[in-house]
């Protein structure tokens, strides 16, 4: 854990080197897949909340409320064991699982979900950070769960300025001059040990916050969403620097019409700021960790679909680990296809198990241990995606965002798929 500094026998690779030296093989596989935080041994936390529930004759939702407060699973089981489960109290930094929220496509499946009056925030194109505040002190949590608050300092300072103990939901997101910044500039940013001075001056960020899950001794997430972002409000007010209450509209149902034409006036005008598309929230609803459900309805629309050619395919993962469903594809420029992104959505199981069977007879050549496959570039796909970003991992310069595979264009030859000059359009768009 002391080790630091590059080369030498103090160095951490090389003290790697020489444990896995050592080691036989079994011990050398199970310490790698401690350190990767890959081990995969089958027991999931979910399963001993259900043991220790049988164990004490409590409901399983209830010690599952205790763990999510205390973050602590060992400190819960003596808890129930004691009969004292009643007495957990939220702990701060530990994050608690986000809330999710189901996709919707079409204005219709709102109007099916809606209450008398439902709220409409922008969806942000950032990362979710979930912020800790307890006296003097500030974390930021991703939402896998890992610490971020050395990413964002300047967010951390507005927090702090913030009065009280909290914990708040929201969403960091590229800010500058007034303007969202695409995804693509947040992402210099991301993965990251320290940020250096220039980047954060290049990228600056502001700190959007949407929920408010806990305050000054109070649990929040039973709570109606009214409340908790009505009390968000509140103190956020006067908040200045790297932090903002996300864009809310309070829509009553019968505003949004039978065609849903509000919903789509807000959806543009959200675009229009940069952002991803709309956020869709029942007011009554509770804050439910880890759950997706129809409370929360993101509405995301494809911002176009082109034609383009598979030129690689990889074997799946899960249920699909014994077909190629994972594509990547290309456009033309000139007589050179230039790769643009990989979907692996979209398509059926039959759909897919035939055309591994095609993939397999026509591929170029493999590598990754036989995991990718070249392929002869004959079959066409037509994708939707929600915008186009730069990005130098495609030869093409563009990647796009949130591909999805609307078909198999086995109507159109390679010679007449999407140009490059058409994707370049659509990013100056």
């Amino acid at each position: 854990a002391s080790a630091s500094g590059k080369g030498g026998p103090a160095h951490k690779a090389a003290i790697l080197r020489e444990i896995m030296r050592r080691a036989t093989p079994i011990e050398a596989k199970y310490l790698l897949k401690i350190i990767t935080g890959e081990l995969r041994n089958g027991l999931k936390e979910s399963l001993v909340e259900e043991a220790l529930a049988r164990l004490t004759g409590v409901k399983t939702v209830q010690l599952q409320y205790a763990n999510m407060l205390l973050g602590d699973i060992g400190a819960v089981a003596l808890l129930a064991r004691a009969g004292r489960l009643g007495e957990a109290a939220m702990s701060l930094f530990h994050p608690l699982k986000f809330m999710l929220a189901s996709p919707v496509e079409k204005p219709s499946d709102v109007l099916k979900e809606a209450e008398p009056s439902v709220f409409i925030e922008d969806k942000y194109d950032g990362v979710r950070a979930q912020a800790h505040k307890q006296g003097g002190r500030v974390e930021l949590y991703s939402r896998t769960l890992d610490t971020v608050t050395h990413r964002f300092p300047e967010v951390v300072a507005a927090l702090e300025m913030l009065t009280g103990d909290f914990i708040i939901d929201g969403e960091v997101v590229g800010f500058a001059k007034g303007v969202f910044l695409p995804f693509s500039d947040l992402q210099k940013r991301l993965g990251r040990k320290q940020v250096a001075a220039d980047l954060l001056a290049s990228v600056p960020v502001i700190y959007t916050c949407f929920d408010l899950l806990y305050q000054d001794g109070e649990v929040l997430i039973d709570q109606p969403h009214r409340v908790r972002r009505a009390r968000l409000d509140a103190l956020l007010q006067g908040a200045e620097g790297q932090i903002m209450a996300g864009v809310l509209y309070d829509v009553p149902r019968e505003q949004l019409g039978e065609q849903a034409e509000a919903l789509d006036r807000y959806f543009v005008e959200s675009r229009a700021r940069g952002n991803e598309g709309l956020m869709v929230k029942m007011p009554s609803a509770s804050y439910t960790p880890g759950k997706r459900g129809k409370t929360w309805l993101k509405v995301k629309k494809a911002l176009a679909t082109l034609d383009v050619v598979v030129t690689a395919v990889e074997w799946g993962n899960g249920r699909r680990h014994t077909v190629l469903s994972d594509y990547t594809f290309a456009v033309r420029s000139g007589d050179q296809l230039l790769t643009v992104g990989k979907a692996y959505s979209g398509l059926t199981d039959a759909e897919i198990a035939e055309l591994t069977e095609w993939f397999k007879a026509h591929t170029i050549t493999t590598y990754g241990n036989g995991k990718v496959h070249m392929v002869e570039p004959q079959i066409v796909i037509e994708v939707a995606f929600d915008r186009v970003q730069p990005s130098p991992r495609h030869k093409s310069g563009y990647a796009l965002r949130f591909p999805r595979i609307v078909r198999v264009r086995d109507d159109k030859p390679v010679a007449e798929i999407n140009t490059l000059d058409d994707v370049r359009r659509l990013a100056e768009t």
